[in-house]
C-alpha cells in the first residue's frame, strides 16, 4: 500500500512515517516505480509507535520496544521495566508541572489585573534567579 494509505491506517501524518523511515523504525519495500510499498506488518508497526510515543516514549526508547516486540525469546520482565522507567518520568514531570502551575498561580493572584502598568509577573520574570 502507498504511504497515503499507511497514513490513514495508522494515524500518523505522512511526514512521521517518512521520519520514521529516514530513522530505520520501518523500513517498507519499494515498488517498482520506486514508491513505497507499505506492507500490513508496516502499518502494524508504525500503529505501535503511534501508541508507544502517545504513551510518552522517546524515539530512543520506541527502538527498545520494537526490539522486544519483534523478539518472540523476550523477557516480559525486559517490557515492565521500560514501562516502569517512563512511569518514574512521568511521575517526576507531574511533579514539575505542580510546581511550575503553584508558582504561576501565585504570580496570577498578585497581580492586579487592571489598567495600571505594574505587573508582578513581569517583574518576577525579569529577575535573575540564582
Amino acid at each position: 500500500m502507498n504511504i497515503g494509505n499507511a497514513a490513514n491506517i495508522s494515524g500518523l501524518p505522512t511526514k512521521t512515517i517518512r521520519y520514521y523511515e529516514d530513522i530505520k523504525l520501518v523500513k517498507p519495500a519499494r515498488a517498482a516505480n520506486g514508491y513505497r510499498d507499505y506492507s500490513d506488518n508496516d502499518t502494524n508497526t508504525l500503529v505501535f509507535l503511534k501508541r508507544a510515543r502517545g504513551l510518552g516514549f522517546s524515539i530512543d526508547e520506541c527502538r527498545s520496544l520494537l526490539s522486544l516486540y519483534r523478539d518472540t525469546d523476550r523477557a516480559s520482565a525486559d517490557v515492565k521495566t521500560l514501562a516502569m522507567a517512563k512511569i518514574v518520568q512521568i511521575e517526576t514531570r507531574i511533579e514539575e508541572l505542580k510546581g511550575l502551575k503553584k508558582t504561576l498561580k501565585n504570580l496570577a493572584e498578585n497581580c492586579h489585573g487592571d489598567d495600571r502598568p505594574e505587573c508582578p509577573i513581569l517583574e518576577d520574570l525579569s529577575k535573575m534567579k540564582s
